[in-house]
C-alpha cells in the first residue's frame, strides 16, 4: 500500500512548489517517513523535495518513461516511505501542446490513481475561488480533486470571506496559509535557482516552511486523503539484477554548475556495475581513480561559467580522457562543458564547438532518433527527451549527430562520444545504459594482481 496525495494549482505561479516541498518537511517533522516525487521531466523542483524528505529526488512523465512505467517507479521510489507526495506541473489539466492533456498532472493522477489537493492562489479574488475550485472539480470527473488549500491570504476577513463561498462546492478545505513574503526560492531564466546552489541556505529555510505549512494545513486531513487512495497492483520498477563482475568508475558532473540528473539513470548504471562518482567541476582538480567514463548531465554552467573555465586542471584531465577514448555521455551542461568555449571562457575543448547564451529559450518534449550507432545508442533507435535551455552552439552539430527530431539534428556523437541538448530518463530506455555500461567496462583498466 502506497499513501499517496497529488499536490496540483490551476496553473503556475499559484505556489505549488513551496506548498509541496513545505508539506513534506512538515510531515517529515511530524514523523511519517516521506517521498517526493514531481510530475514531469523538471529537475529543479525535485532537488527541493530531495533536502524536503531527505531521500533520492524522484520524477514521473508518462512521456519520458511510458505509462506503464509510472506505477511501478512510484512504488520503486516510495520504498520504505509510508507517504507519497507528488508535485504536479503548470495547471492540472495542461499536458504537451496538441495532446490533450497527455503527461498533465491529471494524467498522471489518473494513472496512479491518487487523490488530488489543489493549490489556489487567493491574493487577487475571494468569492471567485470557490468558483474555480468547482469547475476545476466538475471538468474531468475522473480526478478525484479530494481538497484545496487556499494559499497568499491577506487577512481573516479574507480567509472567512473564500471559506464560507468553497462550502457550496463541496470540496474539503485542508488548508489556509497567509502571505509570507519570506519564504520563497529565487528564480532565474529557467525557473527556480537550484537547491544544490544554495543548499546552506535552503537547509535554513525548510524548517521555517515546515512551520509555516503545520500553521496553516491539516496534516492529519493530508495524510487521511493520502491513505485513501487505493492499492496499487504490480511490481515495483527495477533497475535489474546486480551485476557480478569486476565494477568500474565513472565521474559524474555534481556541484553547483550541475544539479540536473535523474536518479534512475544512476541506478540503472549501479546495476550494470558501475560506481558513479561525484565530481564537481567548480572545485575538484582531478577525475577519480580508476575512472573509466564520464557521465555530465544538465545544470546551470552558464551561471558558473568563470568558475568552470579557470579551472584548467579538471578542463585538461577531461579533455586528456576524452581524446585517449573514455566513454562520455552528455546532456546539455556537460554539452556546453565540452564545447571549445561557452559565452567567450574557454571549456574542456572536447567539441569543435562554441557556446552561448541566447535571448530566446528552447521547451518542449521530442521525440527524436540516433542518426547512427555511438556509445550510447544504435542508428535508427528512437526515445523521447526533452530540451530545457536558453543557450545555443555553433555548429549546432557535428558531422555525426547525436539525435535527429522535426527535421533537425542535434549534438555530437562517435563510438566513445554522445554529446547533445536533449535529456532522457533512461528508465525508459534501459538499452542506454546497458550500451554505456558495457563502454565504460570494456575502457575500464585491468587490475593488478601482484
Amino acid at each position: 500500500m502506497v499513501a499517496r496525495v497529488v499536490i496540483a494549482a490551476p496553473g503556475s505561479g499559484h505556489g505549488k512548489t513551496t506548498v509541496a516541498a513545505g508539506l513534506m518537511a512538515a510531515l517529515r517533522a511530524a514523523g511519517h517517513r516521506v517521498s517526493g516525487h514531481k510530475v514531469g521531466p523538471d529537475f529543479i523542483d525535485p532537488g527541493y523535495h530531495a533536502l524536503a524528505t531527505g531521500r533520492p529526488a524522484r520524477n514521473l512523465d508518462p512521456f519520458l518513461q511510458g505509462e506503464g512505467q509510472l506505477v511501478p517507479l512510484l512504488r520503486h521510489g516510495s520504498a520504505g516511505a509510508d507517504l507519497a507526495v507528488i508535485e504536479g506541473v503548470m495547471g492540472l489539466f495542461d499536458g504537451a501542446l496538441g495532446t490533450e492533456g497527455y503527461a498533465s498532472t491529471a494524467h498522471v493522477a489518473r494513472l496512479i490513481d491518487a487523490p488530488v489537493v489543489l493549490v489556489v492562489d487567493a491574493s487577487a479574488a475571494s468569492r471567485s475561488v470557490a468558483a474555480t475550485v468547482l469547475g476545476f472539480a466538475n471538468y474531468d470527473t475522473r480526478v478525484r480533486l479530494a481538497g484545496v488549500i487556499l494559499n497568499k491570504l491577506g487577512s481573516q476577513r479574507h480567509e472567512d470571506e473564500i471559506v464560507t463561498a468553497l462550502e457550496a462546492t463541496g470540496v474539503p478545505l485542508l488548508g489556509a496559509l497567509r502571505r509570507d513574503d519570506s519564504i520563497h526560492a529565487p528564480s532565474r531564466h529557467l525557473g527556480l535557482v537550484p537547491a544544490a546552489e544554495r543548499a546552506a541556505e535552503s537547509r535554513r529555510l525548510l524548517p521555517e516552511l515546515a512551520e509555516w505549512i503545520s500553521g496553516g494545513v491539516d496534516l492529519d486531513a493530508v495524510v487521511r486523503v493520502a491513505r485513501r487512495a487505493p492499492a496499487l497492483t504490480g511490481a515495483p520498477w527495477d533497475p535489474g539484477p546486480a551485476y557480478e563482475g569486476p565494477r568500474a568508475t565513472v565521474a559524474a558532473a555534481a556541484g553547483p554548475a550541475f544539479t540536473f540528473r535523474y536518479t534512475e539513470n544512476v541506478e540503472l548504471l549501479a546495476a550494470r556495475g558501475i560506481d558513479v562518482v561525484d565530481v564537481d567541476p567548480l572545485r575538484d582538480n582531478e577525475l577519480p581513480p580508476g575512472c573509466a567514463g564520464l557521465y555530465f548531465g544538465g545544470g546551470f554552467p552558464e551561471v558558473h561559467a568563470a568558475g568552470l573555465s579557470s579551472n584548467v586542471d579538471l578542463r585538461t584531465a577531461v579533455a586528456v580522457a576524452i581524446a585517449a577514448g573514455m566513454p562520455v555521455s552528455a546532456e546539455c551542461a556537460g554539452l556546453l562543458y565540452l564545447c571549445r568555449s561557452l559565452d567567450g571562457l574557454p571549456m574542456v575543448g572536447a567539441l569543435d564547438a562554441e557556446a552561448a547564451m541566447t535571448k530566446r529559450g528552447k521547451l518542449g518534449y521530442r521525440r527524436a532518433v540516433a542518426v547512427a550507432d555511438n556509445v550510447l545508442s544504435v542508428a535508427g533507435q528512437r526515445v523521447t527527451g526533452h530540451e530545457f535551455h536558453r543557450t545555443e552552439i555553433t555548429p549546432a552539430h557535428g558531422k555525426t549527430a547525436a539525435w535527429g527530431w522535426d527535421r533537425t539534428l542535434d549534438g555530437f556523437a562517435s563510438p566513445s562520444l554522445h554529446a547533445s541538448y536533449l535529456h532522457v530518463h533512461w528508465a525508459g530506455y534501459p538499452a542506454l545504459a546497458d550500451r554505456f555500461a558495457e563502454r565504460v567496462r570494456a575502457h575500464a583498466p585491468v587490475a593488478s594482481h601482484d
